[in-house]
């Protein structure tokens, strides 16, 4: 009967432990859980920022890269049309002017088209050799 004693002693000191161990177990999770609880609210208000701003902003156009062939004295004129826009107080760029040229020939009637590109003589294309 002894024997019998020993055994239901061990049993208590290893329930002990057990019931000990998990409640600073249980205790460490319930912190962490309360920390992160702000940060997943955030992100879907944010999140429906993004989408309204999205949807207020328009798309942007893709743009195109390309070169070209000029003859000097034409290269010359865009340089003057940038001073006349700087003195009319809208500096511009060597690409904005070639857009507005373009905007400009597109309004344009197709006799008043024809009769501008009659104008512009024809040059060869491709690189020119350097000088």
């Amino acid at each position: 009967m002894a024997i019998a004693s020993k055994k239901t002693t061990t049993r208590t000191v290893k329930t002990a432990a057990k019931t000990t161990q998990p409640a600073t177990r249980k205790a460490a999770p319930a912190r962490k859980t309360a920390l992160p609880a702000p940060t997943k609210a955030a992100p879907p208000k944010t999140a429906r920022a993004a989408d309204e701003t999205k949807a207020v902003k328009p798309k942007k156009p893709k743009l195109v890269r390309d070169s070209f062939t000029i003859p000097k004295a034409e290269y010359a004129v865009l340089d003057e049309l940038k001073q006349r826009a700087v003195k009319l107080a809208h500096p511009v760029k060597k690409s904005e002017l070639l857009r507005a040229g373009i905007k400009a020939l597109t309004a344009m009637s197709d006799a008043a088209l024809l009769a501008a590109l009659k104008a512009v003589p024809a040059i060869k294309t491709g690189r020119p050799k350097k000088d």
